[in-house]
């Protein structure tokens, strides 16, 4: 699957547009992450711990959204997007987006 963050592909035509896919993930903090990141704050520097836990949603979430894309019969997903929020303490949600297309 073809993932691009333009709303065309170089040297593709686009034939149809399947319409909008996704994927989610919710991912909470776990105690052991959060004290970590506790000690972290008070010297400076890169929390790992929430950096991995990001990347690995992410990546689910982008898996997530490429599966809904195959099940349409897509050959590409252009404008792809990401977004993050916090939906509780301790949590946040990362989502992947964009426009499933077959290409000619």
């Amino acid at each position: 699957m073809l993932l691009v963050t333009t709303d065309e592909i170089a040297g593709k035509t686009i034939k149809e547009n399947l319409g909008i896919v996704k994927g989610e993930i919710v991912q909470s903090k776990n105690f052991g992450r959060d004290f970590m990141a506790g000690m972290k704050t008070l010297v400076g520097g890169e929390i790992k711990g929430y950096t991995e836990m990001l990347r690995e949603a992410r990546q689910i979430a982008t898996k997530r959204m490429v599966d809904e894309a195959e099940s349409l019969g897509a050959d590409a997903i252009v404008d792809v997007r990401y977004g993050s929020s916090a939906v509780m303490q301790g949590a946040a949600e990362i989502i992947a987006y964009g426009t499933a297309v077959k290409l000619k």
